[in-house]
C-alpha cells in the first residue's frame, strides 16, 4: 500500500503535468497565468509531501517556510502578470498569442 508521501507526490506530479499542458496548449494570456498558478500549487503540494514527520523528531520547518514564501511570490507574480496582460490589451487589443496586432 502506498504511503501518504507517495500519494501526495503522485498527485503533485499529475497536477504539474496538467498545468504544463495548459501552459503549452492554450494561447490566451489569462489561461497561461492560470496554468502557471496550477503548476505552483503542484510544487507546493510536492514540498508539503517531502516534509515528513518522524514521531521522535521535530518536523522540518524548511519546506513549510518555502511553501509560505512561494505563495507570497506566486501572488505577486500573478498580480504583475495580470497588470502586464491589461497593458498589452490596452496597447494592442491582443488577448492571446494568436491575435494579430493592429497597425493603429
Amino acid at each position: 500500500m502506498p504511503s501518504q508521501t507517495d500519494l501526495f507526490s503522485l498527485a503533485g506530479a499529475a497536477i504539474f503535468v496538467i498545468g504544463l499542458y495548459g501552459l503549452l496548449v492554450r494561447p490566451h494570456f489569462l489561461h497561461k497565468v492560470l496554468a502557471l498558478n496550477i503548476m505552483a500549487v503542484a510544487i507546493f503540494l510536492l514540498l508539503g509531501a517531502i516534509a515528513r514527520r518522524v514521531p521522535d523528531q521535530a518536523p522540518d520547518a524548511l519546506p513549510h517556510a518555502m511553501v509560505l514564501t512561494g505563495i507570497v511570490v506566486s501572488v505577486a507574480a500573478t498580480a504583475y502578470s495580470l497588470a502586464l496582460i491589461k497593458r498589452i490589451f490596452t496597447d494592442t487589443g491582443a488577448v492571446s498569442f494568436e491575435d494579430e496586432v493592429s497597425d493603429e
